[in-house]
């Protein structure tokens, strides 16, 4: 491949990288602290507009072949996932100014991008890897609660042992198959030796674990609470569509051997009806987006059972969907302590206090839910379509009604701010700043995400 070659097919990664040296040579050179807001968005809008349009043009291209390979997909994959970190750079700067929190989170967006590209399992593991890492750091920077640090072990001892999981998953397949290729992990789906079917098991539970499917989704609800606002909406967005992006990649053509499909069914249930249960009994919003997220990570592994043609689009639709609207709710919360913004008793008489904040809270709530005409009902049904086109109409139906659970817990958020008496002394203010901002481009995202979802899945 020519050097130009090269330079395109990574262009996204190259202006990622070429972000994180320029914020952190400035931090040396430096006598005070510098303020990494300006260009780390400029960083972020430059490499998701780049893999924008090297997806109209149709660019594909192997720099390193058998381990990094890049198409149209890909590049789909990555515009909206650095897309999506763009209102995050602005409530993020509301939350702290410092050059670590952008550096982190352009890092963690580097490694998304190495592994929505990644042909080898090394690779896979090299890209997962360096989208958790900074993760771990960043639970930790927005220590504004004796939590956060208790959050942050949980999830770095958890992700470790994802971590040993996933290698010992890709022993396995070398084992089995002789090689570590993504070729070579669909070859071992279909293979009936023990050491392949094991080998299988082992990696994706890894991704469920990342995802944080049932019963591997312990760290969540702790991680999402201890961590900032801005660092809960990267994880509860980016990272987790980056996750399950890259095992529709894994996936490929191949489809699921009967046992794996049962298995994938059957933790995708249960993370849906659990994920929505228990976010019923959440007195934290942030705790309450977790439990969410567990459900929904629910809703997108089922998609993986449908039809090899329809996975990318249906995961894709969904992931900016869901990602648009928990951005939306978290960055319309109001401002105040840490603790304090976080409690659902917070929210109690919104509508009275912030009209404009409520109403968009409840606009992402009701998409969360599914319902029409927001563009979470889309997506849901995309979802539940394609179960049902690859002849698993049970599953489809069982999945649906477990969606109604979590109609509940949405309401109750609407409840406490429409239907409850405003309280008598708040100590939070209304959303203001950047925040305001994150929250209008959300907004407008999702306006036209539900007005045009043809033409959102015509670009995909």
């Amino acid at each position: 491949m020519t050097p130009e070659g090269l330079l395109l097919a990574a262009l996204p990664e190259h202006l990622l990288l070429l972000g994180i040296l320029a914020i952190l040579i400035t931090d040396l050179v430096s006598n005070r602290p510098r303020d990494a807001f300006l260009p780390a968005l400029v960083t972020v809008i430059a490499a998701a507009l780049a893999a924008f349009w090297l997806h109209g043009v149709g660019h594909s291209g192997a720099p390193f072949p058998g381990h990094f390979s890049v198409d149209p997909d890909a590049f789909a994959a990555k515009a909206l996932l650095f897309g999506l970190a763009v209102p995050v750079l602005f409530l993020a700067r509301d939350e702290r100014q410092e050059s670590r929190f952008a550096m982190l989170l352009l890092a963690s967006l580097y490694g998304a991008g190495l592994l929505l590209s990644a042909d080898s399992l090394l690779m896979v593991f090299f890209g997962l890897e360096l989208l958790s890492l900074p993760l771990y750091a960043l639970v930790v920077l927005g220590f504004r609660r004796p939590e956060s640090a208790e959050a942050a072990l949980k999830y770095l001892v958890l992700g470790g042992v994802g971590t040993a999981v996933l290698l010992m998953g890709l022993s396995l397949t070398l084992g089995a198959t002789g090689g570590l290729t993504v070729a070579d992990f669909r070859t071992a789906m279909h293979g009936e030796d023990f050491l392949a079917r094991g080998a299988v098991v082992l990696v994706i539970a890894a991704f469920m674990l990342k995802a944080a499917i049932v019963p591997f989704h312990a760290w969540a609800p702790d991680a999402y609470e201890g961590a900032s606002v801005p660092a809960t909406a990267f994880m509860a967005t980016i990272v987790k569509g980056a996750v399950l992006l890259a095992l529709v990649r894994l996936f490929g053509e191949a489809g699921a051997a009967t046992e794996l499909l049962a298995v994938i069914v059957a933790l995708s249930l249960l993370s849906i009806v659990w994920g929505n249960l228990a976010a019923m009994r959440q007195e934290g919003f942030r705790r309450l987006i977790a439990y969410s997220s567990i459900a929904h990570a629910g809703y997108l592994f089922l998609a993986l059972l449908g039809p090899a043609e329809a996975r990318f689009e249906t995961v894709a639709f969904y992931v900016i969907v869901y990602g648009l609207t928990n951005v939306l709710a978290l960055a319309c919360l109001p401002r105040g302590e840490d603790w304090l913004r976080d409690r659902l008793d917070s929210l109690k008489g919104l509508y009275h206090r912030d009209p404009r904040a409520a109403i968009l809270i409840a606009v992402a709530m009701l998409s969360l839910a599914g319902i029409p005409p927001f563009p979470g009902f889309v997506a849901k049904f995309l979802v539940f379509r394609t179960v049902m086109e690859s002849g698993l109409v049970a599953v489809a139906v069982v999945g649906l009604v477990a969606s109604y659970i979590g109609i509940y817990l949405y309401l109750r958020v609407i409840r406490y701010m429409f239907m409850s008496p405003a309280a008598v002394d708040s100590r939070t203010q209304p959303t203001a700043g950047f925040a305001a901002t994150a929250a209008l481009l959300t907004l407008a995202a999702v306006l036209l995400v539900g007005v045009f979802p043809g033409v959102v899945l015509g670009w995909l």
